[in-house]
């Protein structure tokens, strides 16, 4: 199984990679893990991505993350996973002594956790239990994503102004990713609760810059040149660090450091979009 690694220099991290390296193989995995060390320490902000059911991508960011924190960092832990409307929830069973990751999963699906695969997810509220740490809600709910495909970003309370190159590869990605059965008219219109998603979590990056955070999110969030990084101020821009954890390659100039995974067996996620036969 290929396992490659893309990486830059700690003194070029800010400005993206240029180009990957491929590792000796018997190096690999402790090569892997300094590299991703490297880069967690090296900025406040750190967006850490995924492919969401990767459970080998998960293990390897999880395990990273528990190393960061014995180092004594203690940042505020965002998850893509949970709305913003259940984040009283999700602070009130954080402040609950003997509260269970189980309890805090509940608390933020309280109609079922349907959508995630949450075995994945329970190490890290684990690790924020454990070591005290602030966790954010940072994803804008599909029940607000549908106002905001409705009546725009700006009706809803976000900046409407999207960037023409943000816009046109959103709309592509969603294209793309819906594997052509959405035509562009309509990826445009869903362009923007992608847009809205991005600008919430970095909202939140923003209010927890003093103490530091970490943001797991899909790839596509954590990208340099059209996700997240491209609506946080200028400032934090450059305390930020993405982090991508691909699967059989990927465009990893879009992140920062980026690691190539191997991509677990699934079905084709085509076959379910095929249009009926008439």
């Amino acid at each position: 199984m290929k396992r490659r690694l893309l990486l830059c220099l700690p003194a070029a991290l800010a400005a993206g990679c240029a180009a990957w390296q491929r590792p000796a193989p018997a190096d690999a995995p402790a090569q892997r893990d300094r590299a991703l060390d490297a880069a967690l320490r090296s900025q406040p902000l750190v967006l850490l991505g995924e492919v969401h059911d990767n459970a080998a991508q998960h293990a390897l960011r999880a395990q990273a993350l528990r190393r960061l924190l014995r180092t004594g960092r203690r940042p505020a832990l965002l998850m893509e996973q949970f709305d913003r409307e259940h984040q009283a929830a999700l602070d009130r069973v954080l402040a609950t002594p003997g509260a269970t990751a189980d309890a805090l999963i509940a608390a933020g699906w309280p109609q079922g956790g349907a959508g995630w695969q949450w075995p994945l997810y329970r190490p890290f509220i684990e690790l924020a239990f454990e070591f005290s740490l602030p966790l954010v809600a940072a994803n804008v709910s599909r029940a607000d994503t549908r106002r905001i495909i409705a009546g725009g970003l700006a009706a809803h309370g976000f900046d409407g102004a999207v960037p023409a190159d943000i816009a046109a590869a959103q709309t592509q990605a969603i294209v793309d990713s819906h594997c052509g059965h959405v035509d562009t008219a309509l990826a445009g219109r869903l362009m923007q609760a992608q847009v809205a998603r991005d600008q919430f979590m970095a909202r939140q990056l923003a209010a927890h810059a003093g103490r530091g955070a970490v943001l797991l999110a899909g790839n596509g969030h954590v990208r340099r040149d059209i996700g997240v990084p491209r609506w946080l101020p200028a400032d934090l821009q450059a305390r930020c660090v993405s982090i991508g954890l691909l699967e059989d390659a990927g465009p990893p100039a879009a992140y920062d450091v980026a690691f190539d995974m191997p991509a677990p067996s699934r079905p084709d996620p085509c076959t379910a979009l095929q249009r009926r036969p008439a």
